[in-house]
């Protein structure tokens, strides 16, 4: 495993199968976007609300969707572009279009704190490079669970390979990708997000389900190698036979 913080969790099991430097607080990159996502769906209350983008939105580098100032896109073809290209504008356009983009931050920072996380701290919608953003893998294991128990919508979206929006009176068409390759090469791959940046390196959340094992595999700072961390700790999570009992997923 090429990645500096690693952790691997049998959610079935409530099990921990692997980890390495888990609960330090590093740069999480777009894997901040789950965040994003469900403090998004909270604040929405229906997917199908429309948003207008902010010029400010568009003015975010470098993985965007591609939106344009002035359109009014639904909150659930956002979080497509939020969770397929990764778009920065789709997260800024979130955070701004549905309350003051300051009590958006606020809001992922209380419900960091409301689900259980420890060792994360939210400055940017987007999880570009900023000073104090941060979580941990062992926080961003227990994000991704959450989100996939309280949150089947957006779990369904992240684990979706492609997606046609097609155009509307208030906005063009879209055609989010998932950057996700697990999607396309891995057996039973699921989600849920990828992450690059200068600070947080290579980075990957991902989740899988074979039989009714149900893993989520977390790698932080892999450089170019995060999908290949990624496989090898789902291999070797489907190749052992854990113990059943354990408690819930340790916040």
């Amino acid at each position: 495993i090429h990645g500096q913080a690693a952790y691997l969790v049998d959610l079935d099991a409530r099990q921990v199968l692997w980890e390495r430097d888990a609960e330090s607080s590093r740069a999480p990159a777009s894997l901040t976007k789950l965040m994003t996502a469900m403090v998004a769906a909270d604040d929405a209350g229906s997917l199908d609300r429309t948003v207008e983008v902010a010029k400010e939105a568009t003015q975010i580098v470098p993985s965007v969707m591609g939106l344009t100032p002035g359109e009014r896109v639904t909150v659930r073809d956002l979080l497509y572009g939020l969770f397929l290209d990764s778009g920065n504008d789709a997260a800024e356009a979130l955070a701004t279009g549905l309350v003051p983009r300051d009590r958006f931050i606020r809001q992922m920072n209380q419900k960091a704190k409301s689900i259980g996380l420890t060792a994360s701290h939210f400055v940017t919608p987007s999880g570009l490079d900023a000073p104090g953003h941060a979580m941990s893998a062992h926080d961003l294991a227990h994000t991704a669970a959450y989100l996939d128990t309280y949150y089947p919508d957006l779990a369904a979206i992240a684990g979706t390979r492609d997606v046609a929006i097609p155009a509307t009176p208030t906005h063009k068409a879209f055609n989010p990708h998932n950057l996700n390759r697990l999607l396309w090469t891995y057996p039973g791959a699921t989600g849920l997000k990828t992450g690059l940046t200068d600070s947080a390196g290579g980075c990957m959340l991902a989740t899988a389900t074979r039989g009714d094992r149900h893993l989520i595999a977390v790698v932080l700072n892999a450089t170019l190698h995060s999908t290949d961390d990624a496989t090898a700790l789902l291999n070797y999570g489907f190749s052992v036979n854990p113990s059943r009992g354990f408690g819930p997923l340790a916040a």
